[in-house]
């Protein structure tokens, strides 16, 4: 994480250096200094959707019963409890409010000082109050998910004036099952209080909150194979038990690594190496077996303004509608071949720098969840056994 303050620069200073930038970049005069390119981006976002600098924007929330709903649905509920007790053990937490959103800037947690939530309530920075950049300009929570990517913001960094008084440092939280983003975690306290340690706090929070998840998921699977254990016994020939995205939880005499595509109630799976397999439904996930046919996985990928990937798996063939971003990522490792790419090689072809690994892993895992073992990892390229051809429907053209 990219620290606010300056190395050297004296805290007290360059705030209200930054509250100067602010209102000379708002006002159209010549600013102190240089608003960072992150800030830069996100006021640029603010101007366009006309938000009101002085403050004033209209807040949101959603009701408590959402956010019970969200709470209990949220694969960060055990892990930021867990977090929330590291956090209240913290001798500096009394200058400081621990806040966990979702993936939709809806705040589902807060732990701090009664002094510092109610500062806090001031700005409206309450359980279940929407706190993206579209509701209240630039901040950590808002801005990293616009961003996908850990923000720290300090004074006059915020969009709007009554959060000057205010650091903030925030983390995405992924689900390390799937690579999507679950949420933010985000430490945020009075400005002159903020401390180059805040951000490696944050950081720690987002690693154990995803470690956590983690956890929970083994055990899950380890649960899941212990009930399937009787069923196992009666089943003769290859098999796998996998849970609702598709990782192992048991295998017998099928080696398909860690995770295999997401079955899917009535319809065949491609799993490389084995062909076309049929998935039972069980109580908590899958039973996986071999069905009759060939065992080879033919891709046929078409590019055209809609693109669709055709699989051929054994006697069985069905077809799927793509977004454009897998689409690319299926064309690119292609033309990589068995070399394959690495996150920075494919962030680099994605997004034109290497700079966006995290956003372009997480495509890569919303990819293999809906496709799972088509493509490898470490480095990124098509598993071994499947075959890909790519076409342009529009133009009738290979």
């Amino acid at each position: 994480m990219h620290s606010a303050i300056p190395q050297g620069r004296s805290l007290p200073d360059y705030a209200r250096d930054l509250v100067r930038m602010h209102e000379a970049v708002i006002g159209g005069s010549r600013p102190p200094l240089t608003p960072r390119p992150l800030v830069s981006r996100s006021w640029t976002r603010m101007l366009r959707m006309g938000l009101a600098v002085q403050g004033g924007n209209p807040r949101v929330s959603v009701t408590e019963e959402e956010i019970a709903r969200r709470r209990y649905a949220s694969p960060m509920r055990s892990a930021a409890q867990e977090f929330m007790h590291v956090f209240a053990a913290n001798p500096d937490a009394s200058h400081m409010l621990l806040v966990v959103a979702d993936a939709e800037g809806v705040v589902l947690w807060r732990a701090g000082a009664a002094s510092v939530r109610r500062r806090a309530d001031a700005l409206g920075f309450t359980e279940g109050a929407v706190w993206t950049e579209a509701q209240v300009g630039t901040n950590a929570i808002g801005t990293a998910l616009a961003e996908a990517a850990p923000v720290e913001l300090l004074s006059g960094e915020h969009f709007e004036q009554d959060q000057h008084a205010w650091y903030c440092t925030a983390c995405p939280v992924h689900d390390p099952r799937t690579g999507d983003l679950l949420g933010v975690i985000d430490i945020s306290g009075p400005a002159l209080t903020l401390h180059p340690a805040i951000g490696a706090l944050a950081e720690t929070g987002r690693r154990l909150m995803e470690a956590r998840i983690w956890r929970c998921h083994q055990e899950h699977l380890e649960r899941l194979r212990q009930s399937a254990e009787p069923l196992l016994a009666a089943t003769s020939g290859p098999a796998l038990v996998v849970d609702d995205h598709g990782w192992v939880a048991h295998s017998s005499g099928v080696a398909v690594g860690a995770r295999i595509p997401a079955p899917a109630a009535r319809q065949t799976l491609a799993v490389p190496g084995y062909g076309a397999c049929v998935p039972e439904r069980l109580p908590n996930g899958w039973l996986v077996r071999p069905s009759s046919g060939g065992r080879k996985v033919l891709l046929e990928l078409d590019l055209s303004s809609t693109p669709s990937l055709q699989v051929h798996a054994g006697d069985t063939a069905w077809r799927r509608l793509i977004t454009k971003r897998h689409a690319e990522i299926l064309a690119l490792l292609h033309r990589a071949g068995p070399a394959g790419m690495s996150a920075e090689a494919l962030s680099q072809a994605l997004f034109g720098d290497a700079g966006h690994l995290v956003a372009a892993r997480a495509e890569v895992s919303r990819l293999r969840r809906r496709l799972g073992g088509i493509v490898a990892t470490r480095p990124y390229r098509l598993t071994d056994g499947v075959q890909l051809t790519v076409t342009h429907g529009d133009h009738g053209e290979p």
